[in-house]
C-alpha cells in the first residue's frame, strides 16, 4: 500500500480525524501500546525505533494493527534481553495519508530529532514517497510493512519493505479475474502512485489472457479528493463490463452504493488491499456477498492474533500487523548481527538476517540471536511468510490472501496464492 486487513482484517481503505490536533503529534504512547514497548526511557546507545503509521486520515483503520505489531515485536525483543544488552524503545508518530502530506513531513522531522535509527512505515506508498528522501538522507533505515508501489523497488539502500510490491498482488488479482472467466473488465482507479502501479499490473495480467479492459486505463483515473464519484461510475458502466475492479481507499464507501444504485451486481466486484475492508456497518446486509478482494501477506494464525490482542484488546482487524512485526524484528536482528544500533549498521545487515546469504532458519528473535551469538548466519522466518530480501530490498517471495465477502459484508479468508517478485 498499502492498505488492507485480514479476515476480520476488514481492511483496506485509506478521512482525516482531528488533524489539527494530530498534525504535529509524535507520541511515545498510543492506544494499545504497552509501557515496556513505548514509554520506557531510551538507554544510552540503545536501539530507538520510530513508527510512521496512520493515526488519522483515510488510512487510520490500518494504524492499530500495525502499531500493535510493532509493540508486540518490541515486547518480544525486550523479553529476550533487548538489543546488545539494552531495551529497545519506540517513538510513535502519525503519518496520516497522502492528502495531508504535512503531517508525515512534521512527524519525520520529529523522529529524526529523537534520533531514531529505524522507522517502521509508512502504510501508504504515497506518504513514503513524500518523506523517504528525508529519512534515508539521515541514514535512518525505513522499513514498511504495507507499501506496495512498484516505484519503491530499489529506491534507496536504506529502504526495505516486508510487503510484496504490486507486481505480486496485481498478478494474483489478475489471475483470479481470469480464472473467474471474466471477459470484459472495468477498473475504477484513483490517481495515486499506489493505484496506478497496481492498475498497470492488473491490466497487463488480464490482457495477456484475453480479457478486454473496457475502462480504467492510463488517463481514465479519478481524483481521490473529489467530493463524489458518480461521473466515474457512469463512465465505467457505460462500457458494459462483466466485472469491475476498484483500486482505491476510503473512496470505495461512496463508489459501491453508486454502482449498486445503478443496477450493477456487486458480487462481480474485485477489491484490493487498500479497500478490502469490513463494511458490515456501512452497507445493507448482502450488498457485497461473493465479491472478492486480495490482501498481501499470509493469513495471521490464531496464536499470533491472540498475542496482538494482548497488546491492543480492541483489535478486530489485523492488516499488516505481521509485516510490521517482522520489520521490527529484522531491524533489531540487523543491529545484533552488526553489533551496532546506528542506521548504517542496521542497513548493512538487513538482507543477511532475512536470509539473503543463506543461514539457519529461526522463527523468533530469541532463537535468532542465539544463532548469531554462536557465529552462524540466519534466515529469519517471520509471521508474514515472506522470503529474504532481494537486490531491490523487496521480499523475494510472498503470499497474497484471497478473501470473499459474506452476507454481513465482512470478508472471509479463502486461500493464499504464492508469488515471487
Amino acid at each position: 500500500m498499502t492498505r488492507t486487513t485480514y479476515a476480520a482484517r476488514s481492511a483496506a481503505l485509506i478521512g482525516a480525524l482531528a488533524l489539527t490536533l494530530a498534525a504535529c503529534a509524535s507520541s511515545s504512547a498510543t492506544p494499545g501500546s504497552t509501557a515496556s514497548a513505548s514509554s520506557a526511557p531510551a538507554s544510552a546507545g540503545g536501539l530507538v525505533v520510530g513508527t510512521l503509521l496512520p493515526q488519522t486520515g483515510s488510512l487510520a483503520f490500518l494504524g492499530p494493527p500495525e502499531i500493535a505489531g510493532v509493540n508486540l515485536a518490541i515486547k518480544d525483543i525486550n523479553d529476550a534481553g533487548g538489543v546488545l544488552g539494552s531495551d529497545v524503545t519506540v517513538e510513535h508518530a502519525d503519518s496520516s495519508d497522502g492528502d495531508h502530506a504535512e503531517v508525515a513531513t512534521q512527524s519525520v522531522t520529529d523522529l529524526i530529532s529523537k534520533k531514531v535509527q529505524a522507522i517502521i512505515g509508512a502504510a501508504s506508498s504515497t506518504v513514503t514517497l513524500n518523506v523517504i528522501d528525508d529519512v534515508t538522507a539521515a541514514k535512518i533505515v525505513q522499513i514498511s510493512g504495507a507499501n506496495t508501489a512498484t516505484k519503491l523497488s530499489g529506491y534507496s539502500p536504506f529502504y526495505f519493505r516486508t510487503a510484496p510490491p504490486d507486481t505480486v498482488q496485481g498478478a494474483a488479482l489478475g489471475s483470479l479475474i481470469v480464472s473467474d472467466q471474466v471477459k470484459k473488465l472495468g477498473i475504477l482507479v484513483f490517481n495515486d502512485d499506489y493505484g496506478t502501479s497496481l492498475r498497470d499490473v492488473i491490466v497487463k495480467t488480464v490482457e495477456e489472457s484475453g480479457v478486454e479492459v473496457t475502462y480504467g486505463k492510463a488517463g481514465q483515473e479519478f481524483d481521490p479528493a473529489a467530493s463524489d464519484f458518480k461521473n466515474d461510475v457512469t463512465s465505467v458502466l457505460a462500457t458494459q463490463p462483466d466485472a469491475i475492479a476498484i483500486v482505491a481507499f476510503d473512496q470505495t464507501k461512496q463508489i459501491i452504493p453508486d454502482l449498486v444504485a445503478a443496477g450493477f451486481d456487486a458480487s462481480k466486484l474485485y477489491l484490493v488491499d487498500g479497500n478490502t475492508s469490513n463494511y458490515s456497518k456501512d452497507f445493507p446486509a448482502g450488498t457485497l456477498k461473493n465479491a472478492q478482494g486480495t490482501i498481501p501477506g499470509a493469513f495471521p494464525t490464531e496464536e499470533f492474533q491472540g498475542r496482538l490482542k494482548s497488546i491492543d484488546s480492541t483489535l478486530t482487524d489485523y492488516s499488516y500487523a505481521a509485516e510490521s512485526y517482522d520489520a521490527t524484528i529484522l531491524a533489531a536482528l540487523a543491529a545484533v548481527a552488526g553489533k551496532g544500533t546506528d542506521g548504517a549498521t542496521i542497513q548493512k545487515n538487513m538482507a543477511a538476517v532475512s536470509g539473503a546469504d543463506g543461514g539457519d532458519e529461526c522463527t523468533s528473535f530469541k532463537d535468532c540471536v542465539a544463532l548469531l551469538d554462536s557465529g552462524k548466519g540466519i534466515t529469519y522466518k517471520g509471521q508474514a511468510g515472506v522470503g529474504p530480501f532481494n537486490a531491490k530490498n523487496d521480499p523475494s517471495s510472498a503470499y497474497i490472501g484471497v478473501y470473499q465477502y459474506q452476507d454481513d459484508n465482512s470478508y472471509k479468508f479463502m486461500k493464499s496464492v504464492f508469488g515471487e517478485s
